[in-house]
């Protein structure tokens, strides 16, 4: 996982339980077989406290947001499918 400079400054920055939920979301994704979560009942394993959602309904294969506890926080990431090696970059952090 690759993160754009800003939101690893916006990482740097959060209180210490909120990284490690963060931490803890990127564990579930770059363990996914598909982190953007599609098809029905594709997220059933995730923790109860994260959801993933595309950030804009019309583009299904774009950006997606990982909401943490209630919407406390989140990730915003792009998954990109490549055979050899898949990236996810995290473009967007948030902890309230």
């Amino acid at each position: 996982m690759d993160w754009t400079v800003e939101a690893r400054q916006e990482f740097d920055t959060m209180p210490a339980d909120a990284k490690q939920l963060i931490l803890a979301a990127r564990a579930e994704l770059i363990t996914a077989p598909d982190p953007y979560f599609r098809g029905i009942d594709a997220d059933l394993g995730l923790p109860h406290w994260i959801t993933v959602r595309p950030l804009a309904s019309t583009s299904p294969g774009g950006p997606h947001i990982a909401d943490l506890a209630g919407g406390r926080g989140w990730l915003v990431f792009t998954f990109i499918r490549r055979h050899a090696e898949p990236q996810i970059i995290v473009t967007d952090t948030f902890w309230a």
